[in-house]
């Protein structure tokens, strides 16, 4: 197919489509008029696609198609018809994304933390500039352990949740600055670290391990995935490739803004194990056996359903008509 012959036979009847669908009222002849060119478009387009494949002609006949359709409709699809694909290709598609920084995250956050932990547990001023020796076995012996009873199970679980949602949808939006998502592991690895040492210090390191692990295990993951979708976005807005820094930062907050959906919900849970089960006179192993399982649950739906999207070419973004069309570009 000659595509310059097709775009100058087409050229009026593209140009009025184009005029019809940027109108905002039209008369009942126009509708019609708008309606059937909008039709005749389709049939052009699919004809480019059929027989030249992806093309800046084809670019651009979809984008005025796109306008039309929403001129014609008023409104996307259907929300409920949108969310089985939400969660079982865009949602996991771009959490698999992130496997490998989440990796990398959860590997510097854990080092920070073991290296302020030793490093304050060897230093006796270190210990003593986080307050008195009262004050210091007092979080030891009796704060640390009873802030997981202090109160009501559902109002604690709604305050951590609202909590951790919070930190992690802030690595997500401001991770465009790059230092964000950096800053929130280094000041959660620190608190953490300096707590440990603080409880191996009075010889309750056990309680501690014991009453971080079953919601810990999902909490933390939750707050990497956040880290490690900020840092993506940073990148993308480094090094854009051969696309413009508009064009790839777009990209990438698009389907890497959708993960916050899926981390309040996985945090949603993991409130629900630190609200409920923690503080639960039940055998530890089966406190951190839930956890473990809610963190179970959460890398199945990340990495073995998420690998299942990936190959079917989904990577968490929008689709071409709810993005508009792309321009092309070399390389």
């Amino acid at each position: 197919m000659d595509l310059d012959a097709l775009s100058a036979a087409r050229e009026h009847e593209w140009s009025r489509l184009d005029e019809l669908g940027r109108t905002r009222r039209l008369t009942g002849v126009e509708v019609d008029e708008l309606v059937e060119r909008y039709r005749a478009a389709s049939a052009d387009l699919a004809d480019i696609k059929t027989s030249a494949g992806r093309s800046a002609w084809g670019d651009h006949l979809s984008t005025l198609i796109a306008r039309a359709r929403l001129r014609l409709t008023g409104t996307p699809d259907n929300m409920l018809r949108q969310l089985p694909r939400f969660f079982v290709h865009q949602l996991p598609a771009a959490l698999y994304r992130l496997r490998w920084t989440t990796l990398a995250v959860a590997v510097a956050f854990f080092a920070i933390g073991a290296l302020v932990a030793v490093w304050i547990a060897r230093d006796p001023a270190a210990i003593a500039a986080l307050g008195s020796e009262a004050q210091l076995a007092q979080y030891a012996e009796e704060d640390f352990t009873q802030y997981y009873s202090e109160h009501a199970e559902g109002v604690f679980a709604t305050m951590v949740w609202t909590n951790n949602a919070w930190i992690a949808a802030q690595c997500i939006m401001f991770g465009i600055t790059g230092f964000w998502p950096v800053m929130v592991v280094m000041q959660n690895a620190t608190g953490l670290g300096t707590a440990a040492a603080v409880m191996f210090a009075y010889d309750r390191g056990d309680q501690f391990l014991l009453h971080i692990a079953p919601h810990g295990q999902l909490e933390l993951t939750a707050i990497f995935v956040a880290a490690a979708a900020g840092l993506h976005i940073f990148w993308a807005w480094v090094v854009p490739g051969p696309r413009s820094r508009g064009e790839a930062l777009a990209a990438a907050g698009r389907s890497l803004a959708t993960v916050v959906i899926g981390l309040v919900l996985a945090l949603a849970l993991s409130g629900l194990v630190e609200g409920f089960v923690t503080r639960q006179p039940w055998p530890w192993a089966l406190k951190i056996g839930i956890g473990t399982l809610a963190l179970g649950v959460f890398l199945f739906y990340m990495l073995v359903v998420g690998r299942r999207a990936a190959r079917a070419g989904e990577t968490g973004d929008l689709t071409e008509y709810e993005a508009g069309a792309q321009r092309l570009v070399a390389g």
